[in-house]
């Protein structure tokens, strides 16, 4: 990694423990992402995040994840939480999308389902979001569409525009992650199920490890 190049983003997402949360911020994640949505395993209530949000506050950037909530449901969060980023992970249009960053004035990573290559059509009219996140096309009958511990083809991504802002989530966890990065070249990664020891109960000493093998991963030449 030379000084001109930019360092790879890591976000830990779907913490819910202090023991946890400290563990992300120790190991020196980036983003650290709290879940707003009641069938995830990951879910916290407003009150939870909010302790949570509190001590990651100005040693990570704190990410809410929602999921096709409404005006109300965000406004009640948001005002809780007071995340520096909201994280779009249902059906959103990108007139959605952009309706919430004028309304909540936070910027808006949007989450969209890549299988094969007709997927990453929708990529050019999302550019309304500060940033995208390409994550696995959950199953038929998955009952999330995140954090499901599936991966897609990276190679996918080798075509992109190159100046789409992009993160890249689903299947990563310690030893995938430098092969992904070497693939897709992301601005940075997202991890949750791949640093648990059973969905929702995340390992701290996995937590140290993928965040360890992300940064190997550029230092390496990964992105080079």
């Amino acid at each position: 990694m030379t000084a001109a190049e930019p360092s790879l983003i890591v976000k830990i997402c779907g913490l819910r423990t202090a023991e946890t949360m400290e563990a992300a911020l120790a190991a020196g994640a980036d983003m650290i992402g709290l879940v707003s949505f009641a069938p995830s395993p990951r879910h916290v209530d407003a009150a939870a995040a909010a302790v949570l949000a509190d001590q990651a506050r100005g040693r990570a950037e704190i990410v809410l994840l929602t999921v096709d909530a409404d005006d109300q449901t965000l406004a009640a969060v948001v005002e809780a939480i007071r995340p520096d980023w909201l994280q779009l992970h249902g059906r959103e249009t990108p007139a959605r999308v952009t309706e919430v960053r004028r309304r909540f004035g936070r910027p808006v990573m949007k989450a969209l389902g890549i299988r094969d290559a007709a997927d990453l059509a929708a990529a050019a009219d999302y550019a309304v979001a500060d940033r995208l996140l390409f994550d696995a096309k959950p199953p038929k009958d998955a009952t999330r569409p995140g954090g499901n511990g599936l991966a897609f083809d990276w190679r996918l991504l080798a075509k992109l525009d190159p100046r789409l802002r992009f993160m890249l989530s689903g299947g990563l966890d310690p030893d995938t992650v430098a092969e992904a990065v070497r693939i897709a070249r992301p601005l940075g990664v997202d991890v949750s199920s791949g640093v648990e020891r059973a969905p929702g109960d995340k390992d701290p000493a996995l937590i140290a490890a993928f965040v360890r093998a992300a940064r190997a991963a550029q230092t390496l030449g990964a992105l080079a």
